[in-house]
């Protein structure tokens, strides 16, 4: 309740006490009368509170039901073609030739002068500061945002001429920040896939290393993880979006540094998940832990919304350029605090 409604409440409860000893004190009414009165009156005014609080979530209700219309009206900037291609299952590989892309508020370009072919099955592995454009380089395989000057082709089609629903379909995204839902572990598990049957859910979960933690929630696969899955640790939700990317079997796989906000023992369980999910596909990682991607076919080094450096991890050491000196920033910060580690521990 309000504290309008309080104080209405407590100087109407005054006004009937004093009245009411009015009348008793010039009999024309009994003390059991105004008891009985005054009685009702309390017994009414906790429900009477509860109406009005009721009142005020029905408002906030409407608003927020406003705002999600107002969303769900808004018409889609991305839409496929008329006559648009369906793409039925990836096969050759991804070509990427951005002249420039900028975002419609931006003042300079995020990318620009991008020429990269990605082999089916080939891992790419893409590297760079904060801000050097390698998020926004993915995002644009599954068309979240259209190019201003070149053309990305998947199958030798451009990603324009293709039904959205198919292209997006061939891609599977790992990310940081997992997005789950507050529902129970397998529906985040098979979201986007209800048909998926009780086996292949338990398959996925047990190859993201997420099946032994599962068994020991409350009611296993049928426990609630709360908003964002706030009841799991970190790791946990990882190896949930991984699972899910098991259950949707996508033939593209995009990691967005997901193994970058945990602690290492979550990272080892998450990244053997990840060694899984990234058999027989085609894949590109961002990645901001060198060690995690030493292994990858070719690794591109960007800068400023372009590829500077690109070769395989002992490539790129030998040409001791930008790479190596991220590596070499790494590998002393990586050595300082297991200096500290070890200090710590004979002291």
């Amino acid at each position: 309740s309000t504290p309008v409604i309080e104080v209405i409440g407590a100087a109407a409860g005054a006004t009937i006490v004093a009245h009411g000893g009015y009348l008793i004190i010039h009999g024309q009414i009994t003390a059991g009368d105004f008891t009985s009165f005054i009685l009702s009156f309390f017994m009414l005014n906790d429900p009477i509170k509860k109406l009005n609080g009721f009142n005020l979530r029905l408002q906030e209700g409407a608003a927020s039901i406003r705002r999600i219309f107002e969303i769900m009206d808004t018409e889609a900037e991305i839409v496929s073609p008329p006559n648009a291609v369906k793409l039925q299952r990836f096969e050759k590989g991804i070509d990427l030739k951005i002249d420039r892309f900028q975002y419609p508020l931006a003042e300079e370009p995020i990318l620009q002068n991008i020429d990269l072919h990605v082999d089916r099955g080939e891992v790419v592995a893409l590297v760079g500061s904060s801000g050097s454009g390698k998020t926004t380089m993915v995002n644009l395989l599954p068309r979240f945002h259209d190019i201003d000057k070149g053309a990305i082709r998947i199958d030798d089609y451009d990603l324009r001429e293709l039904d959205l629903h198919s292209l997006r379909s061939q891609i599977a995204v790992v990310t940081q920040e997992t997005i789950l839902f507050n529902d129970s572990i397998a529906n985040n598990i098979t979201y986007g896939h209800p048909e998926c049957s009780q086996e292949r859910m338990i398959d996925a979960a047990m190859a993201a290393n997420a099946h032994q933690f599962i068994l020991q929630q409350p009611r296993g696969y049928d426990t609630l993880i709360g908003e964002k899955g706030a009841k799991l640790s970190g790791g946990q939700r990882q190896r949930l979006s991984i699972a899910r990317a098991l259950v949707k079997d996508a033939p593209i796989l995009i990691l967005d540094e997901a193994t970058s906000a945990l602690d290492s023992e979550s990272e080892i369980e998450v990244q053997q998940a990840i060694e899984r999910l990234m058999q027989n596909r085609t894949t590109i990682v961002i990645a901001h832990r060198l060690s995690t991607i030493r292994h990858a076919h070719r690794i591109c080094v960007m800068e400023k919304g372009q590829i500077i450096e690109m070769g395989s991890h002992d490539e790129l050491l030998a040409l001791g350029g930008r790479y190596e000196q991220l590596h070499q920033m790494q590998f002393r910060a990586h050595f300082a605090d297991y200096a500290g580690a070890a200090k710590i521990a004979t002291s």
